[in-house]
């Protein structure tokens, strides 16, 4: 199996300070840059998973910079460069204390809340009778508190102005840049044969202006349907054929996990691991429409410092 990247402890010139999140970690350069890395750790449940996925990272991060790129002419984004296939190194913003989660379709926890009779989500009615993976009218936007630690919590606009969280003016703009985005990577994942079911996005601001942060539209983040056999599946009630985390979680539940205390974790096997790297390779591959280029892997940690030091001596 490919040597994974779970943790980092680099060192940089003009290093401010770090943070290690579920899956990303992030060096803070000086007052502006940052360095993020997508590691190869998984998470589910807000729970860290306890093996890498081999070439993940790599995945999450090509992924999210070719989508920063086709994304651009709606909002400015934090990324300046990409020094290394899992890292990538941008404008350090001040993050909006929410996370703007769009969605086209009720699947996901969307439907389990549905399934257990909620009919009011982040504030907005759902119609009676939908049936899962059915695609809502128009989008919904249902955003979510943004944890530094445990859940994130959904929560209603009316709320969020209400606490003071992000101001009226801001949030109606997140709004309008959610809708814009979902619809630009809906028309390019259609143009593969895929459908972008839901996703989430994160901005930030520097200097007053609102910047798209973070990664877009990756498997972590989003989730997708085959497009050709989306109506034959909804009709007949099968689960759809999807790339997404979703077949991580659907494993975990299947074994008995699903992140509550004194649960315990299903083992990760190697087999296991290889399988889940193919389904996100097997993303990249159809979103992009590119083949993957597998990294070299033999010391990625060593290969990601240098790299990143090579950039920041360059761009200092």
């Amino acid at each position: 199996m490919s040597n994974t990247l779970v943790r980092t402890d680099y060192n940089f010139a003009s290093q401010t300070a770090v943070y290690h999140g579920k899956v990303r970690d992030v060096y803070f350069i000086g007052q502006d840059k940052l360095v993020m890395i997508a590691t190869d750790r998984i998470s589910a449940f807000d729970v860290i998973l306890p093996k890498g996925i081999p070439y993940k990272g790599q995945v999450l991060n090509q992924i999210a910079s070719q989508f920063l790129d086709a994304t651009a002419d709606i909002l400015p984004n934090w990324k300046l460069a990409v020094p290394d296939p899992m890292v990538t190194v941008g404008l350090r913003c001040d993050p909006f204390k929410v996370e703007m989660v769009i969605r086209g379709y009720l699947t996901g926890s969307a439907w389990r809340e549905y399934k257990a009779g909620a009919r009011v989500l982040c504030g907005l009615p759902l119609p009676e009778g939908m049936k899962e993976n059915e695609k809502f009218a128009s989008p919904i936007i249902t955003p979510t508190t943004k944890a530094d630690e445990g859940h994130d919590e959904n929560i209603s606009k009316d709320e969020i102005i209400a606490q003071g969280l992000v101001s009226k003016e801001d949030y109606e703009q997140l709004e309008k840049y959610t809708y814009a985005l979902f619809q630009r990577g809906t028309e390019i994942a259609a143009a593969k044969g895929l459908i972008l079911v839901d996703t989430k996005y994160e901005f930030g601001k520097k200097n007053g202006k609102i910047y798209l942060i973070d990664e877009i539209h990756t498997p972590d983040s989003s989730r997708y349907f085959y497009a050709e056999a989306y109506s034959e599946r909804f009709e007949k009630g099968e689960e759809q054929k999807q790339l997404s985390k979703e077949f991580v979680r659907k494993w975990l539940m299947d074994n008995g996990f699903q992140g509550k205390t004194a649960q315990q974790l299903p083992e990760m096997t190697p087999e296991y691991c290889e399988s889940v790297s193919e389904r996100y390779i097997e993303l990249y591959e159809h979103i992009t429409g590119q083949a993957f280029q597998k990294a070299d892997t033999a010391d990625v940690s060593k290969r990601i410092e240098q790299n990143i030091i090579n950039y920041l001596t360059n761009n200092a």
